[in-house]
């Protein structure tokens, strides 16, 4: 039999903290073969990319480790950082989830692969950067010639984590640990990623370990998968058997909490008769260009209509104009031209002022609560914020506060924590309670369920619904996953190169989009299941082609 690539056995870790020993995972065991993808999965605190990071040496100092972990030949957990350093990026490398912070910004991506490539052989820079250009055309950057004295700001997401694969693979590692590697991407630049990891294990021989909680992408790219959670395994089983016949109740109910594309068989509501909340006319948004270059639009004779009760799915690619749609009707971003009416009155270009008065009409959920709630004001504070800036008493304050805490199925106790002490569904949560504390008529939800866990984003949704049922009020949901958007939303607009490009219904867009780029953004969504997946990736070959992101 082949010598596995990776060994863990018997893997325990614990962290030293001021308030005690924590158990960060206990006694894990596992193998990856060479040529073999094992997926990783599990809620965040699982213990998952604190075992995959054992294999890198790349625990803090307040890491205690038992066990042993072996790459090829190498025993890891009995070696010195020095000895670690030479076989870091040589016999295993590993591919971050963010690569905009991964890359250092102050060097180009050709310079930071030829250090990888230097670090473990003895070739010059002229014949590094060589090989830098050859990595980049490995891993499909456009025009690599041209692109390798590119610094990370100039690149895309998907382009800059392509420039981050390729520095994995420099030194041809037995073994790649990919962290997340599609969390921070568009559906179809993950997609290209996923072809690309594929591609390079076929290629290279490599053992690829995916660690994700996406279980569409486990479905897409996994020979075998891991459960982890609490810090231990609960099951093991290769990846067609794990989704049809899954032994543990935590798996079951992790395969449940997936979203799946197509799975509401429910009628679209009619909003037709309804007051109508937002009506976006003509909207265009132009930034000035750099010297001597022309202005760029973002945002081209955009129109819509959203309401009462209504939630209008926004979806797109990064670059789509989504996002600056979003910050227009709250009037974070002053319109070139064009009209955003709110209740009949249209608040383009009003002053700051004159603005207030409106954003009491209006709800914000941001895409990652830990950066959008302020960490100095406790989670009663935080909910608190907007009704003390419009003047409400401070008994009716402290009445709506434990009115809204209870509303969102938080504990009575958690108003006096801070928002470091919660997790990240539960910070979503108070982020939701904060948007609703002054019953808005529209709510804007900007990617608010893009950092949370499957289970965790189950229950946010359910969440969602249950309360816009309740408060009645109309939802622009701007999203790039299209599972989710098919759960919440009535109808869908698609955008692209900040233009609408088709519209309709939820079972029109999703179910039978008639536009090419719908088609395309619907064939990327990875399905979690195996075989099904691995049917619609046959159909949809001709869809993936385009230009690389």
């Amino acid at each position: 039999m082949t010598e596995p690539a990776l060994t863990v056995q018997s893997l325990t870790v614990v962290f030293a903290t001021d308030a005690g020993p924590v158990d960060a995972v206990t006694d894990v065991s596992f193998d990856v073969q060479p040529g073999e993808v094992l997926a990783i999965v599990g809620e965040s605190g699982s213990g998952k990319s604190v075992s995959s990071r054992s294999a890198i040496g790349l625990l803090p100092p307040t890491a205690h480790v038992d066990g042993l972990v072996r790459v090829g030949t190498h025993t890891i957990t009995a070696m010195s950082e020095r000895e670690l350093t030479a076989i870091r990026g040589g016999d295993v490398s590993m591919v971050f989830q963010e690569p905009g912070l991964a890359l250092d910004p102050l060097f180009t991506v050709g310079y930071q692969i030829g250090e990888a490539v230097r670090a473990h052989s003895s070739v010059g820079r002229k014949a590094a950067k060589a090989r830098a250009v050859e990595l980049l055309e490995l891993v499909g950057l456009p025009d690599p010639e041209h692109r390798v004295d590119f610094y990370p700001h100039e690149l895309s997401g998907g382009q800059k984590q392509r420039v981050m694969i390729a520095i994995a693979i420099a030194c041809e590692p037995k073994v790649i640990i990919a962290d997340e590697p599609t969390t921070a991407l568009d559906v179809t630049v993950a997609a290209e990623i996923l072809v690309l990891l594929r591609e390079l294990r076929d290629r290279t021989g490599c053992a690829l370990v995916l660690i994700t909680h996406n279980m569409g992408v486990v479905a897409d790219l996994a020979d075998r998968v891991v459960v982890m959670k609490d810090g231990r395994i609960v099951e093991q089983a290769p990846v067609e058997q794990l989704f049809a016949r899954p032994a543990n109740d935590y798996t079951r109910a992790l395969l449940v909490a997936v979203p799946h594309l197509g799975s509401r068989s429910d009628e679209v509501e009619d909003h037709s008769s309804a007051e109508t909340v937002l009506d976006v006319e003509h909207l265009t948004v132009r930034f000035p260009g750099a010297l001597g270059r022309p202005a760029f639009t973002a945002v081209d004779d955009v129109s819509f209509t959203i309401a009462r009760g209504e939630t209008l799915g926004l979806v797109g690619e990064s670059g789509s104009g989504k996002t600056t749609i979003g910050r227009c009707v709250v009037g974070l971003q002053r319109p070139t031209a064009g009209a955003i009416k709110v209740l009949g009155a249209n608040i383009a270009g009003l002053r700051e002022r004159d603005l207030r008065p409106v954003r009491r009409r209006l709800g914000v959920v941001f895409q990652d609560p830990a950066t959008s709630l302020n960490p100095r004001l406790t989670v009663g504070e935080a909910i608190a914020e907007p009704l003390i800036v419009h003047k409400v008493g401070r008994a009716a304050v402290r009445a709506k506060v434990t009115q809204l805490i209870d509303d969102v199925q938080l504990p009575k106790d958690i108003s006096g924590r801070y928002p470091h002490e919660l997790s990240g569904g539960q910070r979503q949560r108070v982020s939701l309670a904060r948007a609703l504390a002054l019953q808005p008529d529209l709510l804007i939800a900007d990617e608010p369920t893009s950092a949370l866990d499957v289970s965790v984003q189950a229950k946010i949704l359910e969440l969602f619904e249950q309360l816009q049922a309740e408060c009645q009020f109309a939802c622009l949901f701007i999203s790039h996953d299209l599972a989710v958007v098919d759960l919440l939303a009535d109808r869908v607009v698609v955008c692209k190169s900040g233009t609408i490009v088709e519209e309709g219904t939820r079972t029109a867009v999703l179910g039978h989009p008639t536009h090419d780029y719908t088609r395309r953004l619907v064939a990327a969504v990875p399905v979690p299941d195996p075989v099904e997946q691995r049917r619609r990736r046959m159909a949809n070959a001709h869809l993936s082609g385009g230009a690389q992101a």
